[in-house]
């Protein structure tokens, strides 16, 4: 049934492209309270031939109080690698917004971003997760892993509320995870790789350096975080929604004590919750894969409803074609300020960037994005090619696109409200 379900979500996505004619854009359906669906599974086009991954749960977790909002026991999917891959390991945080007070997060601890009694039992597994050489030409054999995400504050949070029932702890889990995942051979791993999308991006960069301690120097580390690159930005009424949606996320689940301290050792914790305060001090390699014009950041962050009672950047917020020269005005302001924020990064050697100029949100794991006939290209590369040379060290890649509208490669994401 689970599989019919993700079919027909595909084949209706199918559709909407041929209905319109494929000119780089896709259909989905926004609901304006629910900005976490552009990082929901329901974003990745596939084949009937998709592999489709088992759910496991973590049942050594609960004695290490390593539990959900709702208490329910932590799980990931495991696709077993093979061949020249059989000591490989990539690891992948599953993504999927925050809560940030009691409210929402009961509201989440009754969905499968907050329990595991409603994650799906099986996921498909596609882009750099696919087994497939086709569509995944360096990683396709090697151990895949996603770690669901089900505590709401990036896998840092460590409280509780007994009152409301809820339990924070997504630093627990994701230790129990690792500890479970090197039991299961990881730990004999000659190459690894951490990535994740969105709120898993922005966990991939606290977790990085962490993550690489876990293995002796001879093992290839590295991370990749994609629309992992929330910046903290002034919103279109002068305001700073995703700054105060943070220190909501960051208090209440006790996420603090978790954060890098060479961040929080000189600013305060929300601030140590924005990725640009901390890429610069991961020692760890660490590849940065962002849309310029992020759809999420677009929407809840810069001109959420909240900052425009006047609907003025409504149809903007949903359809960039619809944005005025005004509109994508401040938004190439956004673009600029992204970059301004990755320039120290960037010269470190070790260090990898592809930042397209798209209205996009997680390419990484959608099929369509990350490694098909007709993917975004920056500079000739594809997104799995410029991951790939700059994991392996087959090149340098550091790529950032000219800004909207040149890129005529893009697969730009576009909402019906």
């Amino acid at each position: 049934m689970g599989k019919l379900v993700w079919l027909a979500i595909a084949i209706g996505l199918v559709l909407s492209n041929l209905v319109h004619g494929f000119q780089g854009y896709e259909y989905h359906h926004f609901n304006e309270t629910e900005p976490s669906l552009l990082e929901a599974h329901e974003s990745s086009l596939f084949q009937s031939n998709t592999l489709f991954v088992g759910l496991t749960l973590i049942h050594t977790a609960a004695a290490k109080g390593a539990v959900c909002l709702d208490g329910s026991l932590p799980a990931y999917h495991l696709h077993r690698g093979y061949g020249s891959g059989a000591n490989s390991w990539l690891i992948n945080l599953e993504g999927g917004g925050w809560c940030n007070s009691i409210r929402t997060c009961v509201y989440r601890k009754r969905t499968r971003r907050g329990s595991s009694t409603f994650m799906e039992k099986e996921i498909p597994f596609t882009g750099i997760l696919s087994n497939k050489a086709e569509e995944n030409p360096d990683f396709f054999n090697w151990n895949r892993v996603k770690i669901r995400y089900c505590d709401g504050a990036s896998f840092t949070g460590d409280s509780e509320d007994k009152t409301a029932e809820l339990q924070f702890r997504g630093q627990r889990i994701w230790a129990a995870a690792i500890e479970d995942l090197m039991s299961e051979g990881m730990r004999f791993a000659q190459q690894a790789l951490l990535s994740g999308c969105s709120a898993g991006g922005l966990a991939t960069i606290i977790h990085c350096d962490g993550f690489r301690n876990l293995f002796p120097r001879t093992t290839r580390v590295k991370c990749l975080s994609d629309a992992g690159l929330f910046l903290d930005a002034i919103d279109v009424s002068g305001g700073h929604t995703l700054r105060n949606f943070y220190t909501g996320v960051v208090g209440l689940q006790g996420a603090q004590k978790n954060l890098p301290e060479i961040c929080t050792n000189h600013l305060d914790p929300t601030s140590c919750f924005f990725p640009q305060n901390l890429i610069a001090s991961v020692r760890t390699p660490l590849f940065i894969l962002n849309a310029a014009y992020d759809s999420w950041q677009i929407q809840s962050s810069i001109a959420p409803p909240s900052a425009d009672p006047h609907g003025y950047w409504h149809d903007c917020r949903l359809n960039y074609a619809k944005c005025t020269t005004s509109q994508i005005q401040f938004l190439q302001g956004f673009r600029i300020h992204m970059l301004n924020i990755i320039k120290e990064f960037s010269r470190s050697y070790k260090n990898g960037l592809f930042i397209n100029s798209c209205f996009s949100h997680c390419q990484s794991e959608r099929q369509d994005t990350w490694f098909a006939e007709n993917s975004p290209i920056v500079k000739n590369k594809v997104i799995a090619v410029a991951v790939g040379d700059w994991y392996f060290e087959r090149a340098g890649v550091k790529v950032i696109d000219c800004p909207y509208p040149c890129d005529n490669t893009c697969h730009h994401l576009v909402f019906r409200s």
